[in-house]
């Protein structure tokens, strides 16, 4: 009798103790889901203001660059060309240069940056697609792409560089920081004023 005691015992303590592990683990699996849905809205936040800028482009204005930088003195206009809920394609033309095209990526709740850079021909130049993705939620305002194993394949020198992209209600700004040297690029597009659609980015010709 004894013997049997203890064995319902001992049986109770083991459905008790794995409910409670149960229970514990259930907490844990709940809790992740939580952190992973916050995340998620912050980068959705943020993706989701730059989907209202889509058929629209702004004239921006050089805020940080080197002296010798290509872009100063030259006309820099921004245009969403396209914005979806996994894709935005933005074009940035400095002057009459329009090899340049912003490719991001909405993926898992996590945003992926990528510059597309192409010939006037259409052809893909050898510098291209380097870049990275958000390590964490950002905020609806800003998101930071550190480099990647792409970039660093690419442009070995760029290993240590850092986007980021910041929008709100009047303006987009587009920034790069090299860290370890004096490299920063900064470029502000003034939202509340639309500019006129520039021509196709090269390559982007047949875009729809």
């Amino acid at each position: 009798m004894k013997k049997q005691l203890l064995a319902i015992f001992a049986l109770s303590f083991l459905i008790s103790s794995n409910t409670s592990f149960n229970n514990e683990i259930k907490d844990h699996i709940s809790e992740e889901k939580v952190i992973a849905v916050n995340d998620s809205t912050q980068a959705k936040e943020f993706w989701n203001k730059l989907k209202t800028l889509k058929g629209k482009a702004f004239e921006g204005q050089l805020v940080s660059a080197q002296a010798n930088d290509d872009f100063s003195g030259k006309k820099l206009v921004m245009y969403v060309l396209y914005a979806d809920d996994e894709t935005i394609l933005i074009p940035f033309n400095v002057g009459d240069n329009r090899s340049r095209t912003w490719i991001l990526k909405c993926k898992n709740g996590r945003i992926e940056l990528k510059h597309d850079h192409r010939h006037e021909d259409g052809s893909k130049d050898k510098v291209t697609m380097y870049g990275g993705t958000s390590t964490n939620s950002g905020t609806p305002n800003m998101q930071v792409f550190p480099a990647d194993e792409e970039t660093v394949a690419v442009i070995p020198a760029a290993f240590s560089n850092a986007w980021w992209i910041t929008v709100d209600s009047t303006s987009y700004t587009y920034n790069l920081r090299r860290l370890g040297s004096d490299r920063v690029f900064t470029v502000s597009f003034d939202l509340t004023k639309e500019v006129e659609i520039p021509k196709p980015s090269w390559g982007w010709e047949n875009y729809r």
